[in-house]
This record gives C-alpha cells, sequence and structure tokens, in this order.
C-alpha cells in the first residue's frame, strides 16, 4: 500500500504528472500505479453491485385493480380476486368438468381476470384502428401500462425521446395470434405479425416512446418477468441504458392452454392457489400487467427522484437435468437465492420476508420452503422468524407477469411498512417440517418491525422452462427530506390532454385526487405536474394560491364553469410556437401573480416552456399524481 501521504498529499503536491513521476523514486512510482489500478478494480467491482433504485410503478391486476394504489387495498384487505372465466373469453359451461382426465376439458370454472380486453385507446399512440384491431392485448396493456408507469415516476415521455432507455419485457402467451390465424387466409392483414411478435411487445414501446437502449423480449415461462428486472438491472449497471423499463404482462383468450394445464393435473380443481397449505391441488390461472422504471440509485438521487424501493442484488439460473422437464430443482433454487445474496452483498439472516414462487402445488411447495430454509434459516434468531408468503392465493398465477406482481407486492408492503396477509392458509403442509424450520406463514396483516437494520426482502419465481429468478429487495434509502423553504404564495399548475374529454376527466382526477391526499405541499403537486407529464395539444392552466383553492377551481371547472385565473386553450398542430418564455427563473416567479398568468396565456395558446429552467433550484420534491385518462374503444377481430 501506498504510504499515507502520498494517499492524501498527491493531488496537491504532485498535480503535475511529469513532475510526479520525476520526484517519485521507481519504487513509489510502480506503488502509486498498484494503487490506481486497485481504485480501477474496485470501482468496476462496485459497479457490478451498484444498487438500483425503482422509482415507478403501474399495474392491471383481477380485482379491478388499475393502479398500485387499488392494489395495495386489494392485498391488505386480504381480498380473493378469482372470479368465473367471463364471457368474452369462452363458455365455460362447454368446457368444464370435475375430472381432469376427461380430453377437451377444464377442471375448474375460475380464474384471475382484467377487464377490458378489447378495448384500446389506438388514437393516443397513434395507431390506426386497422392495425388496432390486429394488436395483440398483450401489446395494448404493455403500452398503457408503461405510459402510466413512467407518469407515475414523474418522467414526461416526450422529454424522453431519444433517451438512451431500456426496454425489458416479460411475456410468453400468444392466444391472440392463434385467434388471428384461425381465419381463412384471404382474412390476414398486414398487421398479424407486427401486432403479435413477441419481439415486438418491446419493441413497439421502445418506437411509440423513442427509447433508443435495449429493447428485448423474454420469455422463460413463469419467471420471465423476473427475468426482465434481472436483465434490466444488468443493462443498467454495464452502462448500456441509463434508465430502464420492466415488465411482465398475461392475457387468457383462449381454453386451450387451460385444457393442456388441465389434463397436466397443474391446475387446481377448486380454483385456488392453496400455498404452503394441506389441501393445496394446483394453480388457478390468472392475467395482468406489472411495470417498473429504473435507474442505477446514485442517479435517482442526483435527479430527486421519487424512490420507491431499491433492488440489492438479482441473479438467474437453469435446473439442469432433474427427474422431469417440468419439475423444479430445490438446489438449483438454492443456488439463485445465494447468488443474488452475493450479487446485493446482503447476509440471509438480514432478509426478513419473502415473496415465494409459492403456486401451492403438492411438489413444489415443499421444495421451496426447504430451499428457503436451507439458505435464509441458519443464524437466524427464533424471534426472528422468515416470513414467507405468496400473492398467487389473491389474484392466481399471473405465468410470465407472477414475477412482477409478487415484486409491485413488495414494494408496497416496504412503503407502507407492512405484510398483507397470505390466503387460504387453513392446515399446514404436512411434507414441510413446520418444527424445524423458521418461516411464518401471515394470515393477517402484520406490521413490518424494522428493528435495527433495513426492511429487506426477496422475490422468487421459477419458470417450469427451468430458469429460476431470485431478486433482493430492499427499502428507499433514508435521505435527507426535501422540502422547499418557503411556500410560494402563488402556483401555476398545467395540464393537458390529446381530446377535450380527456382533458375533462383528468381535470376530475386532480379533483377528486386533492379531496384525498392532504400530505403533499402544493409547490410539489404543481412542480409534478408541470414538469413530469407530457404536453398536448387541449392545455389548461391555472394559477392558484392553496390547495382548497385549487379543488374550487376544479370543481367550478368540471361543472361547466370558467373559474378566475383558469386558462384553457387547444393548440393546433400548425401553431404549436417553438419559441420559449423568457425570464423563466423560478424564484423571481414564485410570488409574481401576473408574470405566472402570462405564462399560463402563453402555454395555453402553444407556448413551448422551459419547465426545467423554471425549476432549476427548486427544493422541494416529485410526488405521485393522477394519471392520464385513456379514451378507449373496441378494437377487436
Amino acid at each position: 500500500m501506498l504510504t499515507k501521504w502520498i494517499l492524501c498529499d498527491r493531488k496537491s503536491e504532485f498535480a503535475d504528472s511529469n513532475k510526479l513521476h520525476t520526484e517519485l523514486s521507481p519504487t513509489k512510482r510502480a506503488l502509486l500505479a498498484l494503487e490506481q489500478m486497485q481504485a480501477k478494480l474496485e470501482a468496476l467491482e462496485n459497479r457490478h453491485h451498484e444498487p438500483i433504485a425503482i422509482i415507478g410503478t403501474g399495474c392491471r391486476f383481477p380485482g379491478g385493480v388499475e393502479s398500485p394504489e387499488q392494489f395495495w387495498q386489494l392485498l391488505r384487505n386480504g381480498v380473493d380476486a378469482i372470479a368465473p372465466v367471463p364471457q368474452d373469453r369462452w363458455n365455460i359451461d362447454e368446457y368444464y368438468h370435475p375430472n381432469p382426465d376427461i380430453p377437451g376439458t377444464i377442471c375448474n370454472r375460475l380464474g384471475g381476470f382484467v377487464g377490458n380486453l378489447q378495448d384500446f385507446d389506438a388514437q393516443f399512440f397513434r395507431i390506426s384502428p386497422r392495425e388496432a384491431a390486429s394488436l395483440d392485448p398483450q401489446q395494448r396493456l404493455l403500452l398503457e401500462v408503461s405510459w402510466e408507469a413512467l407518469e407515475n415516476a414523474g418522467l414526461a415521455v416526450d422529454r424522453l425521446v431519444g433517451n438512451q432507455t431500456g426496454v425489458f419485457v416479460g411475456i410468453c402467451a400468444n392466444d391472440y395470434w392463434h385467434r388471428l390465424l384461425s381465419r381463412q387466409n384471404t382474412e390476414i392483414d398486414a398487421y398479424l405479425a407486427t401486432g403479435n411478435s413477441h419481439s415486438l411487445a418491446a419493441g413497439r414501446i421502445s418506437y411509440s416512446f423513442g427509447f433508443t437502449g435495449p429493447s428485448l423480449a423474454l420469455d422463460t415461462a413463469c419467471s420471465s418477468s423476473l427475468v426482465a428486472v434481472h436483465s434490466a438491472c444488468q443493462s443498467l449497471r454495464n452502462q448500456e441504458c441509463n434508465l430502464a423499463i420492466a415488465a411482465g404482462v398475461n392475457r387468457i383468450l383462449s381454453p386451450q392452454m387451460s385444457i393442456n394445464f388441465s389434463r397436466a393435473k397443474m391446475l387446481s380443481p377448486e380454483g385456488r392457489c392453496k400455498t404452503f397449505d394441506q389441501a393445496a391441488d394446483g394453480f388457478v390461472r390468472g392475467e395482468g400487467c406489472g411495470v417498473i422504471v429504473l435507474k442505477r440509485l446514485n442517479d435517482a438521487i442526483a435527479s430527486n427522484d421519487n424512490i420507491l424501493a431499491i433492488i440489492r442484488g438479482s441473479a438467474v439460473n437453469h435446473d439442469g437435468r432433474t427427474s422431469g422437464l417440468t419439475v423444479p430443482n430445490g438446489r438449483a433454487q438454492q443456488t439463485v437465492i445465494q447468488q443474488a445474496l452475493e450479487n446485493g452483498r446482503v447476509k440471509p439472516e438480514q432478509v426478513s420476508y419473502i415473496e415465494t414462487h409459492g403456486t401451492g402445488t403438492p411438489l413444489g411447495d415443499p421444495i421451496e420452503v426447504n430451499a428457503l430454509n436451507a439458505v435464509y434459516g441458519e443464524n437466524r434468531a427464533d424471534h426472528f422468524p422468515l416470513i414467507i408468503a405468496s400473492v398467487k392465493t389473491n389474484i392466481g398465477h399471473l405465468e410470465a407477469a407472477a414475477g412482477m406482481a409478487g415484486l409491485i407486492k413488495v414494494i408496497l408492503a416496504l412503503q407502507h411498512q407492512e405484510i398483507p396477509p397470505h390466503l387460504h392458509f387453513n392446515t399446514p403442509n404436512s411434507h414441510i417440517d413446520w418444527d424445524k424450520i423458521a418461516v411464518k406463514v401471515p394470515t393477517v396483516f402484520l406490521p413490518w418491525v424494522r428493528g435495527n437494520q433495513d426492511r429487506i426482502a426477496g422475490v422468487s419465481s421459477f419458470g417450469f422452462s427451468g430458469t429460476n429468478a431470485h431478486v433482493i429487495l430492499a427499502e428507499a434509502p433514508l435521505l435527507e427530506t426535501k422540502s422547499i423553504t418557503t411556500e410560494p404564495t402563488v402556483n401555476l399548475l398545467t395540464l393537458s390532454a390529446k381530446t377535450p374529454t380527456a382533458l375533462q376527466q383528468l381535470a376530475v382526477r386532480y379533483q377528486n385526487y386533492l379531496k384525498n391526499n392532504k400530505n403533499h405541499a402544493l409547490a410539489d403537486i404543481c412542480f409534478t405536474a408541470n414538469i413530469g407529464r407530457s404536453q398536448f395539444n387541449h392545455r389548461l392552466a391555472i394559477i392558484t394560491r392553496s390547495k382548497q383553492e385549487l379543488q374550487q377551481q376544479f370543481a367550478e371547472f368540471c361543472s361547466g364553469g370558467t373559474p378566475e385565473e383558469l386558462f384553457q386553450g387547444r393548440v393546433r398542430e400548425n401553431q404549436v410556437n417553438h419559441s420559449f418564455f423568457p425570464d423563466l427563473e423560478f424564484l423571481p416567479l414564485q410570488n409574481d401573480a401576473k408574470l405566472l398568468s402570462n405564462l399560463a396565456e402563453f402555454y395555453v395558446n402553444g407556448g413551448s416552456v422551459n419547465w426545467e429552467k423554471f425549476y432549476q433550484g427548486y427544493s422541494g420534491c416529485k410526488v405521485v399524481l393522477p394519471n392520464y385518462p385513456f379514451q378507449r374503444q373496441q378494437f377487436w377481430i
């Protein structure tokens, strides 16, 4: 090692490199070169372990869930979202039979389903009606939920065009593809391939949003979405992208795969995932879409992003040769968990919760619990049992989106510092030696006690392809809270939409939001709305002095009135003013109602506002605001 004086004083004493090499002895020059090489290796090693921040989420899950907030309410209230197969999928009476050995039948009538199957806002994404009709509902969901996740992160998509953003999608179903292929050859149009290719599930997001980073669709069966998360993290650490979207999606349109799973005796005849229970008899199918937005932690802190949780480490491996193609391998599960812990520099005893794969199968559950205990059970204090649960007991097995559903559940649990109840656990599985393992299954919601260390969790997802994934999540770092030192006396809030109806509905959403969210500062709400949303041609701008006044202004506007200090305009494509409003520094404007009114009028008439310059030096933070109200129409074949 170099002596202390070389380490501390070399910048000042030997600033000139020529002088440095001439004044140091050969031995010290060699030591300096070695120290520099060690520093580079350490920096490279640290980069491979760099935490990844989760800064945005979006989801559509069974039970009418259309936002993370709704998902949390479902989880916390212990809702079972399993329901009969909807009529827009297939007539279950034609396929149901309790005996799975009967060819062409399905042994249950149930599943976890998401609505609006045939509906989509094609105009918003600049997709023609003919192309939209051939577009896989999975691609439709991915576009909408990815947009919502970016808005949840306070990122304006129109300012990300050309950005090196990566897109990583877990997807494996192709029901709509088979539906379209069942037509006559003369009915096949030019959009069949692009509308249903899995590669375009990712590529269409990148194309539509103007992203230039890696764009990959991944199919490892049930572990697809968690493998997508792992791939996104690796891409960020390797500097391939500076922002990443990781997603998982699944749609169930036709009975064929359910027939297959029924004949293979994978499905639960009762239509419930009874994970870890003696009555576990298979899984129930589910559908949905989950998206998270990722950034390197240091970048997220520097950008003052709203950090929801962090990914400390992740790993992926394969079962190798087992006693059967789809038989899980407990040893491989242990290995992937250990690798994820090592990659995250986390000790097993630091982890307090595991969101398990937990499909509720007689074979899979004991293998998974034993693997968890082998890794996490050692050195665990009796008063600190490992809590294990599975979101599949609420919403079913979402297949390619299953890992993402579990991961978003953990993000929400970390934020709320509570662990939701695990359903359908009445009699513990007798093939699991509960007396000898330090695990606990929560049947009611539990406070997630922090103790003297961070809350840390693991999420597992195992595909019947043999590909396993495990992700280590931790609560967001306790950073110094940024808040504005002086609340402005006058604020400007802007909204925009692609249609008058969407603008009206967005205003209603803000009115309801202000009723139900009392904690956020008005200046932070305006900051996020102005800087964190894309700008469209139907525009609204409001000068306001308090949240109460803003709520009243929205109420009057939504009732057809014209409140004072509310500006509205429609910008035609050839009328967009690409010049910028002068003198946009935030601090001089914060109490100048007249100047803000001029800015509002400039904005609604098509002016381009440099919000980054306007908020330069702003010390507040981004907050979660209402999402864009998509104007869906039916597109179906």
